[in-house]
Protein backbone atom coordinates (compact mmCIF):
# COMPACT_ATOMS: atom_id res chain seq x y z
CA UNK A 1 0.00 0.00 0.00
CA UNK A 2 1.39 3.40 -0.85
CA UNK A 3 2.66 5.49 2.09
CA UNK A 4 0.28 8.31 1.98
CA UNK A 5 3.27 10.37 4.24
CA UNK A 6 5.92 9.55 1.26
CA UNK A 7 6.93 12.61 -0.52
CA UNK A 8 6.63 10.82 -3.53
CA UNK A 9 3.12 9.63 -2.76
CA UNK A 10 0.88 8.86 -5.65
CA UNK A 11 -2.46 7.81 -5.99
CA UNK A 12 -4.35 4.78 -6.83
CA UNK A 13 -5.09 6.84 -9.60
CA UNK A 14 -2.12 8.03 -10.76
CA UNK A 15 -0.49 4.19 -10.17
CA UNK A 16 -3.06 2.97 -12.14
CA UNK A 17 -2.82 5.52 -15.33
CA UNK A 18 1.25 4.65 -15.16
CA UNK A 19 0.31 0.65 -15.70
CA UNK A 20 -2.81 1.11 -17.90
CA UNK A 21 -0.97 3.72 -20.20
CA UNK A 22 2.51 1.28 -20.78
CA UNK A 23 2.65 -1.60 -23.23
CA UNK A 24 6.39 -1.71 -23.34
CA UNK A 25 8.72 -1.40 -20.21
CA UNK A 26 12.30 -1.35 -20.50
CA UNK A 27 13.79 -3.00 -17.17
CA UNK A 28 17.14 -1.10 -15.96
CA UNK A 29 19.57 -2.83 -14.15
CA UNK A 30 18.02 -6.35 -14.37
CA UNK A 31 19.64 -9.38 -13.27
CA UNK A 32 19.56 -12.54 -14.71
CA UNK A 33 20.28 -14.87 -11.37
CA UNK A 34 17.27 -16.40 -10.26
CA UNK A 35 15.19 -15.00 -7.34
CA UNK A 36 16.62 -11.42 -7.80
CA UNK A 37 13.44 -8.73 -7.85
CA UNK A 38 14.19 -7.34 -11.25
CA UNK A 39 14.27 -10.60 -12.75
CA UNK A 40 10.88 -11.50 -10.95
CA UNK A 41 9.11 -8.55 -11.42
CA UNK A 42 10.43 -8.88 -14.96
CA UNK A 43 8.79 -12.03 -15.28
CA UNK A 44 5.62 -11.22 -13.87
CA UNK A 45 5.35 -8.40 -15.75
CA UNK A 46 5.98 -10.24 -19.23
CA UNK A 47 3.28 -13.13 -17.94
CA UNK A 48 0.89 -9.94 -17.69
CA UNK A 49 0.84 -8.62 -21.07
CA UNK A 50 3.63 -5.92 -20.89
CA UNK A 51 6.57 -6.34 -23.93
CA UNK A 52 9.35 -6.09 -21.74
CA UNK A 53 13.42 -5.23 -22.98
CA UNK A 54 15.93 -5.57 -20.34
CA UNK A 55 18.48 -3.10 -19.89
CA UNK A 56 21.99 -3.80 -18.34
CA UNK A 57 25.46 -3.49 -19.87
CA UNK A 58 27.02 -6.46 -18.50
CA UNK A 59 24.39 -9.18 -20.03
CA UNK A 60 23.85 -10.16 -23.27
CA UNK A 61 20.59 -11.69 -22.92
CA UNK A 62 18.14 -12.30 -20.05
CA UNK A 63 15.54 -15.32 -20.34
CA UNK A 64 16.47 -15.60 -24.62
CA UNK A 65 15.50 -11.83 -24.98
CA UNK A 66 18.51 -9.61 -25.92
CA UNK A 67 20.22 -7.06 -22.84
CA UNK A 68 20.33 -3.80 -23.82
CA UNK A 69 23.87 -1.64 -22.41
CA UNK A 70 21.76 1.49 -21.76
CA UNK A 71 18.29 3.44 -22.51
CA UNK A 72 19.60 4.72 -25.71
CA UNK A 73 20.55 1.47 -27.42
CA UNK A 74 16.74 0.32 -27.15
CA UNK A 75 14.95 -0.24 -30.68
CA UNK A 76 12.20 2.45 -29.49
CA UNK A 77 10.78 4.21 -27.19
CA UNK A 78 10.04 2.06 -23.90
CA UNK A 79 6.43 3.38 -22.41
CA UNK A 80 7.68 3.45 -19.12
CA UNK A 81 11.40 2.54 -17.64
CA UNK A 82 11.01 0.47 -14.22
CA UNK A 83 14.24 1.19 -12.34
CA UNK A 84 16.55 -1.38 -9.99
CA UNK A 85 19.56 0.89 -9.27
CA UNK A 86 20.91 2.32 -6.23
CA UNK A 87 19.63 5.84 -4.96
CA UNK A 88 23.10 7.50 -6.00
CA UNK A 89 22.55 5.93 -9.82
CA UNK A 90 18.72 7.68 -10.10
CA UNK A 91 19.73 11.10 -11.52
CA UNK A 92 22.15 9.41 -14.24
CA UNK A 93 19.20 6.89 -15.21
CA UNK A 94 17.16 10.24 -15.05
CA UNK A 95 19.28 11.95 -17.35
CA UNK A 96 19.64 9.24 -19.72
CA UNK A 97 15.56 8.81 -20.26
CA UNK A 98 15.28 12.52 -20.65
CA UNK A 99 17.69 11.65 -23.35
CA UNK A 100 15.45 8.88 -24.77
CA UNK A 101 12.47 10.93 -24.64
CA UNK A 102 11.10 8.38 -22.13
CA UNK A 103 7.74 10.26 -20.13
CA UNK A 104 7.53 7.76 -17.35
CA UNK A 105 9.80 5.88 -14.75
CA UNK A 106 8.78 3.67 -11.88
CA UNK A 107 11.94 3.42 -9.17
CA UNK A 108 11.19 0.66 -7.23
CA UNK A 109 10.47 -0.03 -3.56
CA UNK A 110 13.14 0.51 -1.37
CA UNK A 111 15.18 3.28 -3.97
CA UNK A 112 14.77 6.62 -3.18
CA UNK A 113 16.39 9.74 -4.76
CA UNK A 114 15.35 13.62 -3.98
CA UNK A 115 17.47 14.41 -6.92
CA UNK A 116 16.13 12.35 -9.33
CA UNK A 117 12.51 12.94 -8.27
CA UNK A 118 12.86 16.40 -8.81
CA UNK A 119 15.09 16.17 -12.26
CA UNK A 120 12.23 13.73 -13.56
CA UNK A 121 9.23 16.46 -12.39
CA UNK A 122 11.23 19.43 -13.90
CA UNK A 123 11.67 17.66 -16.95
CA UNK A 124 7.85 16.66 -17.53
CA UNK A 125 8.40 12.83 -16.28
CA UNK A 126 5.65 11.51 -14.92
CA UNK A 127 7.55 9.15 -11.60
CA UNK A 128 6.52 6.30 -9.21
CA UNK A 129 9.35 6.01 -6.62
CA UNK A 130 9.82 3.78 -3.68
CA UNK A 131 7.34 1.34 -4.80
CA UNK A 132 6.97 -1.96 -6.29
CA UNK A 133 5.58 -2.03 -9.91
CA UNK A 134 4.37 -5.66 -9.68
CA UNK A 135 3.12 -5.82 -5.80
CA UNK A 136 1.52 -2.39 -7.32
CA UNK A 137 -0.27 -4.89 -10.32
CA UNK A 138 -1.63 -7.27 -8.28
CA UNK A 139 -3.08 -4.64 -5.41
CA UNK A 140 -4.74 -2.90 -8.58
CA UNK A 141 -4.78 -4.98 -11.40
CA UNK A 142 -5.05 -8.65 -11.22
CA UNK A 143 -7.65 -8.57 -8.69
CA UNK A 144 -9.76 -6.61 -11.17
CA UNK A 145 -9.57 -10.09 -13.20
CA UNK A 146 -6.65 -11.16 -15.61
CA UNK A 147 -4.04 -9.82 -17.82
CA UNK A 148 -3.19 -6.19 -19.03
CA UNK A 149 -4.41 -7.61 -22.35
CA UNK A 150 -7.27 -7.97 -21.21
CA UNK A 151 -7.64 -5.01 -19.29
CA UNK A 152 -6.23 -2.39 -21.74
CA UNK A 153 -7.42 -0.31 -24.39
CA UNK A 154 -5.29 -0.39 -27.20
Amino acid sequence: MPDKSSPFYLTDAQISGLLDSSRTIAVVGISDKLGRPSLTVTSYLKDHGYDVWPVNPLLKEVGHVPCYPDLLSLPGVPDLVVVFRKAADIPNVIDEAIQAKVSKVWIQEGIESPEGWEKAKSAGLSIAMNICIMKEYMRLKASGGGTLSSTKTQ
